[in-house]
């Protein structure tokens, strides 16, 4: 039995020689409608600035917002009138948890934390993820205040 020869080998670290595909660039339309002063057109974003515009939409949205996904959203201005205490914060971790492991299967939590600001009748929310494509880390802050 006669061996192939081949002129291409791999020297070294097999695992640095793996192929890999090339990365999706994500698109989203930005909400606040910023015009190209060339093209005059919509200015979509793309790759990370669309995942953050994604979760920080999720965060946003309450439920029925959506006429047909009445349960896309974190229903997170339903608890802005509960009493501010630390259930209160559970419940609201537990929504944002949900609704991203649900609804946003590019990212991976690694954090989310809510501060109450009584003083100014508000939440902050900060979701730290892990984009699993780009292997990043990165953040959306919201600020969620009651209105009276």
């Amino acid at each position: 039995m006669a061996t192939i020869q081949s002129d291409k080998s791999i020297i070294g670290d097999i695992e640095k020689a793996k192929v890999t595909a090339r990365q999706v660039g994500h698109r989203d339309l930005d909400l606040s409608l910023k015009i190209h002063p060339i093209r005059k057109d919509i200015i979509p974003l793309k790759d990370d600035n669309a995942i953050k515009n994604a979760i920080r939409n999720l965060l946003v949205s309450n439920f029925s917002d959506r006429p047909f996904q009445r349960d896309k959203g974190a229903n997170l201005r339903a608890l802005l009138f509960e009493p501010a205490d630390t259930i209160t914060e559970v419940a609201m971790v537990q929504n944002i948890r949900k609704v991203i492991r649900k609804y946003e299967p590019r990212v991976n939590i690694i954090k989310i934390s809510v501060n109450n600001l009584a003083d100014q009748n508000a939440y902050r929310i900060i979701v730290r993820f892990l984009i699993k494509e780009f292997d990043r880390q990165d953040n959306v802050e919201v600020i969620l205040r009651r209105l009276r």
